[in-house]
């Protein structure tokens, strides 16, 4: 099949996501035929550093082989069977070994980050009518949050572009400040704009928490909103808030689980424990879709009665899939085997020595680096920026994509120093070259 007849047939049969369809007038679609490691290789033989993990959930690489050993290895036992009424190896080993990592039980299975977000929020609500106060059914977000595009997920999210068109079918809930450290105000450092986020947080507790089920928040880094990064400081507060006020701590830890902030789980660099932990992304090594939420034995037990209805009757058909399971526990078994942590800061250190130039650019801003997770803004960026970013970034052999006028890195924990090296140059090379395009009133064109 040539390119060209692929190209037309997807573009005549799939709805491609987060995309304006129409702009592919201009920017043609990348026919792939494989993955090697961090590269993706196109039907020409063309090769993209995969350098946002293809959005955040190829922890090891492509085609890791002992993520796909562990899946071959399942398909000759049991590849799927509902999960309601029975239960299967993977699904029990994989619960266990997550809650001895988060210190949270009961994992409850969904495909999707967007899916888990709406198991916890629908857990936390019926949780509180179980208890007999079903006053409480709203939630708090923070300013700039994002959490999946389902009807509940948008609810909490707080990017116009992804809310605004079905605004009339969510719930209305709270906003808090974030403790974006972008937000510092003259001689503030980032713990000072956490302070007064929870200080606002604070306020909106004192006066609505008769009426919050939970707060929801993206331990230390906000990722949709243009990668903000904020202090540890704010998770602590808002756990000691919400103690104090009878509100559930819900933690998105869905693009930031899995080490990508340099612990297994963002919220341990706070030293707190969330009421509810949404896992996805990273979870299988971005073998197969999983989703995961765990949450604390109260909860759970608010739930366990003889009446039905009583009882979380949220249900998917492919909840608990043995496959995706059996993909997720070669996942951890590769953190333990290779020391995943620890031999991810030395990789930190040695990749941000290379990527810090990037700062030195005349129209970089904000230049930030958390874990696995590097970011910059373009001042002055201008129309069409992040498509024209992608586009040059894409004809110096790299995947980026920018997030409005916010360029990030979020690349495979298995890249090499020279993998790397070549990241940063293809990152400076397609600011610049995107730049002249928007200068000169058009987009760069897809080698």
């Amino acid at each position: 099949m040539s390119n060209a007849d692929l190209l037309t047939r997807s573009l005549a049969a799939v709805w491609h996501p987060c995309t304006q369809m129409k702009r592919h007038e201009s920017l043609p679609l990348i026919p792939l035929a494989s993955g090697d490691g961090v590269w993706l290789v196109d039907m020409d033989g063309r090769r993209y550093l995969d350098g946002i993990s293809s959005w955040w959930v190829n922890l090891f690489g492509h085609g890791e082989p002992r993520i796909k050993a562990a899946i071959r290895a399942q398909l000759d036992t049991l590849e799927h069977a509902m999960l309601a009424g029975f239960t299967h190896r993977p699904v029990v080993e994989l619960s266990e070994r997550l809650a001895a990592l988060t210190g949270l039980g009961h994992a409850f299975y969904a495909s999707d980050g967007a899916s888990a977000t709406e198991i916890a929020l629908k857990m936390s609500a019926h949780y509180w009518r179980n208890r007999g106060e079903p006053a409480k059914h709203r939630f708090i977000h923070l300013a700039g949050s994002y959490h999946g595009e389902t009807a509940g997920a948008l609810a909490v999210t707080d990017v116009p572009v992804f809310r605004q068109a079905y605004a009339p079918l969510l719930q209305p809930g709270l906003t808090a400040p974030s403790p974006d450290a972008r937000n510092a105000r003259l001689g503030e450092s980032a713990a000072d704009v956490a302070g007064r986020a929870a200080a606002g947080l604070e306020t909106l507790l004192a006066e609505h928490h008769h009426e919050i089920a939970a707060l929801i928040v993206e331990p230390l880094i906000q990722g949709a909103c243009g990668m903000a990064m904020h202090d540890p400081a704010y998770l602590a507060r808002a756990r000691t808030l919400c103690d104090r006020y009878r509100v559930h701590l819900i933690a998105d830890e869905i693009a930031v689980g899995f080490g990508r902030t340099g612990t297994f789980l963002a919220c341990e660099q706070a030293d707190i424990r969330p009421d509810f932990v949404c896992l996805s992304k990273g979870i299988t090594g971005g073998f197969l879709p999983l989703a995961a939420v765990l949450t604390n034995d109260e909860i759970y037990a608010a739930f366990y009665d003889d009446d039905v209805a009583r009882g979380f009757l949220h249900s998917h058909s492919y909840t608990g899939n043995p496959l995706a399971c059996a993909a997720a526990l070669a996942v951890l078994d590769i953190f333990d085997a290779d020391d995943v942590l620890v031999a991810n800061r030395a990789r930190a250190a040695r990749w941000d020595a290379l990527f810090r130039p990037l700062a030195d650019h005349p129209q970089v801003r904000h230049f930030r680096h958390h874990g696995m997770v590097w970011a910059f803004d373009v001042a002055d960026a201008p129309a069409g920026f992040a498509q024209a970013y992608f586009a040059a970034a894409l004809a110096h052999g790299a995947l980026l994509r920018p997030i409005g006028h916010t360029v990030y890195l979020m690349p495979p924990y298995t890249l090499s120093d020279n993998e790397a090296a070549h990241l940063a140059a293809a990152a400076r090379a397609a600011l610049d070259a995107a730049l002249a395009a928007g200068a000169r009133g058009h987009d760069v064109a897809v080698a």
